[in-house]
């Protein structure tokens, strides 16, 4: 699954600002696993992990758990077919219809839905492949991306009523809501933004029928080119335990008859991905417990968010995946060495 290069362009441009070079891109590039001639011209995209990791690591090179956010404020435009209809569209929701319609075309991992219901608009976020829900910082700044291009679309200074979040991060929380200015609330049962009915209504002054609809036919075409993308039984797996979070990780048997599969079948799907059932679960605790710690969430609430019995449980289980103990993770995530 790929995304649009120009997402990582300003990002890059980002880190440049903040570090003063081209260092600590240049690094954070590797970090996620690519080079600078794997985002340099003709290349117009690149993997959707790709972008996860990159804007995980980025967030963790300036100590700045809103950086991405931050970064998703700066975003004003967009070369992709969704954005010139959004462009050409006559006010907000239309914008917002053709995006929860199109949206596949720019980002396959997550869908998009406008809800309309009493005084209130509601765009809602769903991801279809759930593994990369666990990326919390590529969330934060996929919702502010989306906020900042309704406000350059409209040529309005828009606040939301609410932005909420799944994910939790501790006491930060009063960092993202002073940044927004306005209520930004974690571990919400849905992905959304919430807006003002009136909001709708916010005319677009770039709005050219006959151009919209001319690309609207063209990016029907794309889509039923490109066909339903097929998610690794791996995604489906974390997407379910994921939701089963906090509290006990379900057993593989339960697992496979959500999926429709007997246990046979389900190990040997995941066998043929190279992984194991405990394999996914492992990988996706650790991970989680990395973000959790970074997020300064208490160790004894990680523990449970992820199912264990208690924190000591939790404690041998991080120092085996990592050769650290959390509170160890802890201290140097806090206090980083710099060179």
């Amino acid at each position: 699954m790929d995304v649009d290069i120009g997402r990582l362009h300003l990002f890059v441009q980002a880190l440049d600002r903040y570090s003063g070079n081209g260092d600590m891109s240049c690094d954070v590039l590797k970090m996620a696993g690519l080079r600078p001639q794997d985002i340099a011209p003709p290349v117009t995209t690149y993997s959707v992990q790709s972008e996860a990791l990159f804007i995980r690591y980025a967030c963790d090179a300036t100590h700045d758990i809103t950086f991405a956010a931050r970064t998703g404020l700066e975003v004003t435009s967009a070369s992709t077919v969704t954005a010139y209809i959004s462009k050409y569209s006559r006010d907000l929701k239309q914008v917002m219809e053709n995006l929860s319609r199109f949206h596949d075309i720019i980002d396959p991992a997550i869908a998009l839905n406008l809800r309309v219901a009493g005084n209130f608009a509601t765009l809602e976020a769903e991801w279809k492949d759930p593994g990369f829900a666990r990326y919390h910082r590529r969330t934060e700044f996929l919702i502010f991306a989306a906020l900042a291009r309704m406000r350059n679309l409209t040529q309005v200074d828009l606040y939301p009523i609410e932005i909420r979040f799944q994910h939790r991060v501790g006491d930060h929380a009063r960092r993202f809501e002073k940044l927004a200015g306005f209520p930004v609330t974690f571990g919400a049962e849905n992905l959304e933004i919430i807006l003002p009915l009136s909001a709708l209504d916010l005319p677009v002054p770039t709005y050219d029928p006959q151009l919209r609809e001319h690309l609207l036919e063209y990016a029907d075409r794309l889509l039923s080119e490109r066909g339903a993308p097929k998610h690794l039984t791996r995604a489906k797996v974390e997407g379910l335990v994921t939701r089963s979070l906090p509290g006990a990780i379900p057993q593989a048997e339960s697992l496979a008859a959500d999926l429709g599969m007997s246990l046979r079948t389900f190990s040997r799907r995941l066998r043929d991905e190279g992984t194991s059932y405990r394999d996914v679960v492992d990988d996706l605790r650790c991970d989680l417990a990395q973000t959790f710690i970074k997020n300064e969430m208490p160790l004894s609430e990680i523990a449970y968010s992820l199912g264990y019995a208690d924190q000591a449980a939790f404690s041998t289980a991080f120092k085996r995946w990592t050769g650290q103990p959390p509170t160890a993770f802890k201290t140097r995530t806090e206090h980083p060495i710099r060179t």
